[in-house]
C-alpha cells in the first residue's frame, strides 16, 4: 500500500511563524507576548501591494513581507530581509530587517 505524503507548500518551506519572526528579531522578549500581540490583531501585513490585518500566531511570513505595528508608543513599519535561524544578538537580528518607516508619538 502507497503512502500519501503531502509536499511542503511554498510558504511553510520559505517561511517562518510571525510569532516566532517577531521574537527572533527582537521586536519581542518572548513569544508568549509577540503572540498576545498579534492575537490582539494588532499587527498589519503588507504582502504585493494588499494589506491585512494578522490574528493568527502561526501565519507564514515571507522575505519581501512589510509588517506595521505600535510597540510602546512607536509605530514600526518594517521589511522583513531574512528569516533567520535562531534568536541571537541584537546586531544579528537587525539583519532580518529594514525599517521603512519609524513614528513616535
Amino acid at each position: 500500500m502507497r503512502e500519501k505524503t503531502t509536499p511542503p507548500s511554498p510558504d511553510e518551506s520559505e517561511g517562518l511563524r510571525l510569532d516566532i519572526w517577531l521574537w527572533r528579531a527582537r521586536f519581542f522578549k518572548s513569544r508568549t507576548i509577540s503572540t498576545t500581540t498579534i492575537k490582539k490583531g494588532r499587527i498589519r501585513l503588507m504582502r504585493f501591494g494588499m494589506t491585512r490585518k494578522i490574528e493568527k500566531p502561526h501565519f507564514i511570513v515571507l522575505p519581501q513581507d512589510e509588517l506595521i505595528f505600535m510597540r510602546g508608543e512607536t509605530l514600526e513599519h518594517i521589511k522583513i530581509i531574512a528569516i533567520g535561524t535562531r534568536r541571537g544578538p541584537a546586531r544579528e537580528a537587525q539583519e532580518l530587517y529594514t525599517s521603512v518607516l519609524t513614528t513616535t508619538r
